[in-house]
């Protein structure tokens, strides 16, 4: 197989693709269909992507979108990556997530902050195949995400991390993690600093995985750090700005957060309307009743807003503008879209939509984790608030 990505065309109107972006998007939407669709319900009884995804992935470019030619990657966009979480979600919203932290939360703060020893090394493992996982969140630190206890001391030229990281996405497969420790707790959030972690480095140990009630193929794992040794070449970025790091890093990652709940919302929608068009009752089909064609309409409706929203945000990142309120609004919206869509598309199925013979139901419990990952949906509004009142 073969990468099916290519430099972006110049980008148009907001609501009209680019040639390339139209044959990526074709290309994701049949490898979906092909490559992950007949295993979905097994990878989510196993809790585990199946491991001969993530060459495939590789093989198509998935796993370095936005990452230039010279490091193996594809050279795409923020649009791009976009385009192909969203597709990813409308068949398997667990087998999506680790493409999307693997281009916004891993490669992202990489291309924005690495040295260049950094990114030859990095950037080329992690386009070939070497999974990554972003550690921010601790037991303490959740929305308030720089009450950080992880430390880290210097020792000579490295540095040595001790803490645990909790509900780390991709912990399981990564080989490499962008985590964030504090040198001095008295300094609040300036102490931060975010350091390159190999899963190898000596004291380092993937703990207990989580069992979730939605996206649960998707490993989602605590971090044991004890005295990990990490060269200084292995500093992202510098030395007490890694609270810099973060929050761009979760801006752009908010866009890849709106393309899954699209993506889940619209395919709990293409499943329940395949469904109502078949299901007979009172001698017609449930399509052609008018209450569930308006309840339908309304729905397709915020989808299409929420998109419109989504596909706005990642366009601006790609012109680069700071997408702060607009990537917070989209991952809002998004994710209220896809709760109401999801559990539509439950009731529509009725009985059947409530039992795992139909894959709504799966939808409805992976649409949960969007008003509460990479910034609950207080912390958007927190964020949307203070930028429309300064």
């Amino acid at each position: 197989m073969t990468s099916t990505v290519t430099s972006p065309a110049a980008p148009g109107p907001l609501t009209v693709l680019s040639e390339d972006e139209l044959a990526f998007r074709e290309a994701v939407a049949a490898f979906a269909a092909g490559e992950i669709a007949p295993r979905v319900r097994e990878m989510e009884r196993a809790g585990r992507i199946a491991a001969d995804l993530i060459p495939k992935y590789a093989a198509l470019g998935l796993l370095g979108i936005q990452v230039p030619e010279q490091y193996g990657g594809a050279g795409g966009s923020v649009m791009m990556v976009t385009l192909a979480v969203e597709e990813l979600s409308k068949v398997d919203p667990a087998a999506a997530i680790l493409v999307d932290v693997q281009n916004t939360l891993v490669q992202y703060p990489l291309l924005a902050y690495a040295t260049e020893a950094q990114k030859s090394k990095y950037l080329t493992a992690t386009t070939a195949g070497t999974i990554g996982a972003y550690a921010l969140s601790e037991a303490s630190s959740g929305s308030d995400a720089f009450a950080l206890e992880t430390r880290a001391v210097k020792d000579g030229d490295d540095w040595l991390l001790t803490g645990r990281k909790l509900w780390i996405t991709n912990g399981a497969e990564a080989g490499v993690y962008i985590v964030f420790a504090t040198i001095d707790p008295s300094k609040g959030y300036k102490g931060i600093t975010c350091f390159i972690v190999e899963r190898d480095f000596a004291g380092f140990a993937v703990g207990k995985k989580e069992d979730k009630l939605g996206i649960r193929a998707s490993s989602t794992c605590e971090l044991l750090l004890d005295g990990v040794r990490v060269p200084a070449a292995n500093v992202l970025g510098p030395v007490g700005q890694g609270y810099k790091v973060a929050i761009e890093t979760l801006n752009e990652g908010r866009i890849g957060i709106g393309a899954q709940m699209i993506g889940v919302a619209q395919g709990a929608l293409d499943h329940a309307k395949k469904y109502i068009k078949e299901r007979k009752q009172f001698g017609r089909a449930l399509s052609e009743f008018q209450a569930i064609q308006f309840q339908l309409a309304q729905a397709q409706t915020e989808v299409e807003a929420a998109r419109l929203m989504v596909y706005n945000a990642a366009r601006l990142k790609d012109a680069g503008h700071d997408i702060a309120t607009e990537g917070a609004m989209a991952k809002l919206f998004s994710s209220q879209v896809a709760e109401r869509a999801t559990s539509l598309a439950v009731e529509l199925l009725g009985g059947a939509g409530y039992t795992t013979d139909f894959m709504v139901e799966k939808f409805y419990r992976d649409a949960k984790i969007g008003t509460i990952y990479e910034g609950t949906s207080n912390m958007q509004l927190n964020t949307i608030a203070k930028a429309i009142l300064k």
